[in-house]
C-alpha cells in the first residue's frame, strides 16, 4: 500500500494552477511548458486536458505551435476569471433583469454601495460598455457627452 492519499483535488483547483502559469509567463505556452512551469507533477495529458477545458470555456485562447497548440489566456487575472464566470451565468438566463435584482438583493450594504459607486457618474467607461445597464435613475448618455448627469 502507498503512503500518499488518494483525495482529489478540489473543483476547479487544477485550472486555477494552470491559469496562474498562463498569467505569470505573459505569452503563450504548450502544455509542455505548463508542465514544465508547474514542476513536472501532473502529466502532459492532464494539463492537455485541462487547456482544452478551458478553450472549450472560452478562458483561453489557443495557436498552432507545431503540432501542438500554445494557450494565451483571454482574462488578465482571477478578478476577471469570476467576472467571465457571473457573465457567463446571466446569459444562461432569459430575464435577465430578474436575475440582476436577485442578484443585487442579495449583496451585502458595502458590496451593494461599491456596485452603486461603480455604476456612478464617475465609473470610467461604464456607460459606454455593451451589456452594462446604468443604475437606475442614472442616464447613460454615451461618452460623457452634455446633458449626462452630474454635468
Amino acid at each position: 500500500m502507498s503512503d500518499v492519499p488518494s483525495a482529489r483535488r478540489p473543483a476547479g483547483e487544477l485550472e486555477a494552477e494552470v491559469l496562474a502559469a498562463l498569467w505569470s509567463a505573459r505569452q503563450p505556452m504548450t502544455p509542455q511548458d505548463v508542465q514544465s512551469a508547474l514542476g513536472g507533477d501532473l502529466a502532459r495529458t492532464t494539463i492537455a486536458t485541462i487547456l482544452a477545458r478551458l478553450h472549450d470555456k472560452g478562458t483561453v485562447e489557443r495557436t498552432r505551435a507545431g503540432r501542438a497548440y500554445a494557450y494565451t489566456p483571454t482574462v488578465q487575472d482571477t478578478a476577471g476569471l469570476a467576472a467571465r464566470r457571473m457573465h457567463t451565468e446571466l446569459g444562461r438566463e432569459a430575464d435577465r433583469s430578474t436575475v440582476l435584482a436577485r442578484f443585487v438583493s442579495d449583496l451585502s450594504a458595502e458590496d451593494e454601495q461599491l456596485l452603486r459607486d461603480l455604476l456612478g457618474d464617475g465609473a470610467p467607461g461604464l456607460d459606454s460598455t455593451p451589456g452594462i445597464a446604468p443604475a437606475p435613475g442614472h442616464r447613460a448618455t454615451g461618452h460623457g457627452t452634455p446633458g449626462a448627469a452630474g454635468s
